[in-house]
């Protein structure tokens, strides 16, 4: 009887423990890992929202930027990490496939984490070099398509938005471009803007400024509404390619295992910096918007990842794209 006794204290006690380091959380600073280089839309992103979030959560929120090998390298280090809601991870929908391009990844870009909650669809953009003959999106895809192989097609990089947007692109519209790709965008872009690349598919936080100042030839925006800094610009449907449907979107994770009590303050600080003024309005300006409060929630985060993950596999996969 006494060593039953000293067993049901035993469990009274932990229990009292993790409910009281539950309610300690957090207690010290968080580190926000973004698997990609500094000053992109990515770091931005994540600045913005962790100095949103410090004000919610009470304490610092470090952002450190732990680029390479297509954001793998980060987000390893995130899922290695000792799940106790100290370490999460910024990322975006390279996450959906990474399973795809790579042949043995030392976590699953799905099992391996918790979800947190989504933050942003910003929306792609698809432009051409300056001069570029068809006017409309329409007569882009004529002139891709009379032309096959011999109009270029650049991306800033194995499984990067740009790269899936020319997946995208070629798939839904039956053509074929020769793709070029670079270590960077920023490379993609200076070669555009001097007329070596045809046709680009980029963030519109990359394009916006070079739309707006004519450097570029705008074809369509690819999500269901127009874009606000750029409102001439037809959406993919609106011109006729409804299948052209991508968006870079952002979401928050951390290492499978985190307790639920910290990814419920940890997604409730997000949501709380989704509503905050600077962040509305410094998204505004590059060009996309915070998504819904129920789309700022783990169970929004793991349902989106998971549907991306199926459809990606499978257009990778009939592009013949082999894991790497």
């Amino acid at each position: 009887m006494k060593i039953g006794k000293w067993i049901a204290a035993g469990v009274m006690l932990l229990c009292g423990a993790a409910t009281a380091q539950a309610q300690d959380y957090p207690n010290r600073p968080i580190t926000l890992v973004v698997p990609f280089a500094a000053a992109g839309p990515g770091d931005i992103i994540a600045r913005l929202v962790a100095e949103a979030m410090r004000r919610s959560l009470g304490q610092e929120v470090i952002v450190v930027n732990v680029g390479g090998a297509g954001g793998t390298i980060g987000t390893a280090r995130v899922a290695q990490a000792k799940p106790d809601g100290y370490t999460i991870l910024l990322g975006h929908v390279g996450q959906s496939t990474m399973s795809s391009l790579y042949k043995s990844l030392p976590y699953d870009p799905v099992e391996s984490f918790e979800t947190i909650g989504l933050i942003t669809d910003v929306p792609m953009t698809i432009v051409g070099k300056p001069g570029l003959a068809p006017k409309d999106m329409k007569e882009l895809v004529a002139y891709v398509r009379e032309r096959p192989d011999k109009i270029n097609y650049a991306h800033s990089g194995l499984g990067s938005v740009a790269h899936l947007c020319g997946l995208m692109f070629m798939n839904a519209t039956k053509t074929k471009m020769t793709v070029i790709p670079y270590k960077g965008g920023g490379e993609v872009m200076k070669d555009l803007l001097s007329g070596t690349i045809d046709v680009y598919c980029e963030p519109a936080t990359g394009t916006t400024a070079n739309i707006q100042a004519g450097k570029i030839k705008p074809y369509a925006v690819t999500t269901k509404r127009r874009v606000a800094t750029i409102p001439d610009v037809p959406t993919t449907a609106e011109a006729g390619f409804p299948d052209i449907g991508i968006t870079t979107w952002y979401g928050l994770y951390a290492p499978k295992g985190t307790p639920a009590a910290a990814i419920d303050k940890l997604s409730a600080a997000l949501q709380g910096a989704l509503k905050d003024n600077n962040v509305v309005t410094r998204f505004g300006q590059l060009s996309m918007e915070p998504v819904s409060q129920d789309q700022a929630t783990p169970a929004a985060l793991s349902a989106k990842l998971k549907s991306e993950v199926k459809y990606w596999s499978t257009l990778l996969k009939e592009a013949g794209v082999k894991p790497e």
